[in-house]
């Protein structure tokens, strides 16, 4: 966890990598509740049966999924003492989901803060992240997210 003091702390941090996670497992509870809650049942995510003679040989988390664990990441890698009055998603630049993660991988998150501009809401954090799945040279997911900061 890197705890800054303050917004410009975090300036003053563009460009550094702020270490990694710890490892998550995701496994086949967590892979189905996301289903249940996208309403994507693909055959892939959910059926252990029909995907361990699939391409992979047991299921696989939705891209998504991956995807949506970057909040929970963002939370455990960077803590701001004086906090802002709120932090909101505002959206993403670049998103490439590189290798599927199975059920059972552990993966953790990798994070860069790539810039902070103000603007006239608040201060836009853009964050690098790269998702690993463990044991895995290539991550499964690469992807800058942006979180606007209101003071």
């Amino acid at each position: 966890m890197r705890v800054f003091a303050d917004i410009n702390e975090v300036l003053s941090a563009e460009g550094e990598h702020l270490g990694h996670t710890d490892w998550v497992t995701i496994g086949q509870d967590r892979i189905s509740l996301f289903a249940d809650a996208t309403e994507d049942h693909q055959w892939i995510h959910v059926d252990q049966e029909r995907a361990a003679d699939g391409p992979f040989g047991t299921t696989i988390a939705h891209g998504f999924l991956t995807l949506s664990m970057l909040a929970h990441f963002s939370q455990s890698i960077i803590s701001v003492t004086e906090k802002p009055s709120m932090s909101v998603n505002y959206g993403l630049n670049k998103v490439r989901f590189l290798q599927p993660v199975a059920s059972g991988s552990r993966v953790r998150d990798g994070v860069e803060i790539v810039s902070v501009k103000e603007t006239p809401k608040g201060y836009l954090v853009c964050t690098r992240h790269t998702v690993e799945i463990e044991g895995s040279e290539r991550p499964a997911l690469v992807a800058e997210s942006l979180g606007l900061w209101v003071p």
